[in-house]
């Protein structure tokens, strides 16, 4: 497992982490006898201003981490603080409010969040009536429009309804959405799988230049290392449910130790790949017998 050492640190001037996950445990019970251990001792950290890029294949317990973080699961063990707050199941609206503050999620499909019988407008001033009460009617109006250009949109997109919109142009109604709460975390899950190669980057680019601008903090789920060096400054790699390796971008990416590691940066896309036949299988035998 590859670790960042003391120096390294100290290079790079790490910042406190904002997001702390200690020892988390989650487990499924498909039936009396069948269960699926999701997270599995799983510990790790966002520094405040980074970018923290979960990678794995499907079932390798990424999206449940992500979803036991911002409170849409719970964890059987272990702990997850936000901002030194730990996260607890709670139906408190207070503290509910406190917690969409500090964390935002943005899905791979952002139209569970949209009611196809309205303006995408509405599901923006929604957040805003939740969390800036300060703003009357044409307040909110004013902030939803600054929201859409930030984002790359305009007046005309907010008044139209998902289906006049691309699958690029609805995750920018997400990432708007998400950004009324005014958050100082966004954990995108999967939130550019779905798009288009050249759409993919304008996302990402967006997704930079928000963060730099806004002192936002990043936890990017994703199966796709390709896009990781594109935003990521931090690496986590997930295998059923277990972290199996973490370091930076280059550690990864460029010295990666373990075999499951290798194996996804060789299935990763890129001009004229073609998978090898056989890698699959010899690379997760190796993986299989490293102790």
């Amino acid at each position: 497992m590859t670790e960042t050492s003391p120096a390294q640190s100290a290079t790079r001037g790490d910042a406190a982490p904002i997001i702390e996950v200690e020892h988390l445990e989650r487990t499924f019970h498909l039936s009396r006898t069948a269960r699926v251990t999701a997270l599995d001792d799983v510990s790790c950290a966002l520094r405040a201003g980074t970018c923290l890029a979960v990678v794995g294949e499907s079932g390798s317990g990424k999206s449940t981490l992500a979803r036991v973080i911002v409170g849409l699961e719970t964890a059987d063990a272990g702990e997850v603080r936000i901002a030194g707050t730990p996260v607890r199941p709670t139906t408190s609206r207070r503290a509910l409010h406190e917690r969409a503050k500090l964390v935002q999620m943005v899905f791979q499909d952002p139209q569970g969040s949209l009611n196809r019988s309205l303006p995408v407008a509405a599901t923006i001033n929604e957040m805003l009536q939740a969390h800036r009460p300060d703003l009357d009617r044409a307040g909110r109006r004013a902030r939803l429009l600054e929201l859409f250009a930030e984002v790359g949109l305009t007046e005309r997109h907010a008044d139209a309804k998902p289906e006049a919109l691309s699958g690029g142009q609805k995750q920018r109604v997400a990432i708007a959405r998400a950004l009324a709460a005014e958050p100082e975390v966004l954990v995108l899950d999967e939130a550019v799988s779905a798009l288009d190669v050249s759409v993919q980057a304008q996302v990402l680019d967006l997704l930079k230049r928000l963060r730099s601008e806004h002192g936002l903090s990043y936890l990017f789920i994703t199966h796709d290392l390709s896009v990781v060096r594109d935003i990521a400054d931090d690496v986590v790699v997930m295998r059923t449910g277990r972290i199996i390796e973490r370091g930076t971008v280059s550690d990864i990416l460029d010295r990666p130790t373990d075999p499951y590691t290798r194996l996804l940066l060789a299935s990763a896309p890129r001009p004229g790949w073609k998978p090898r036949r056989g890698l699959r299988d010899a690379l997760i035998g190796g993986a299989d017998r490293t102790p």
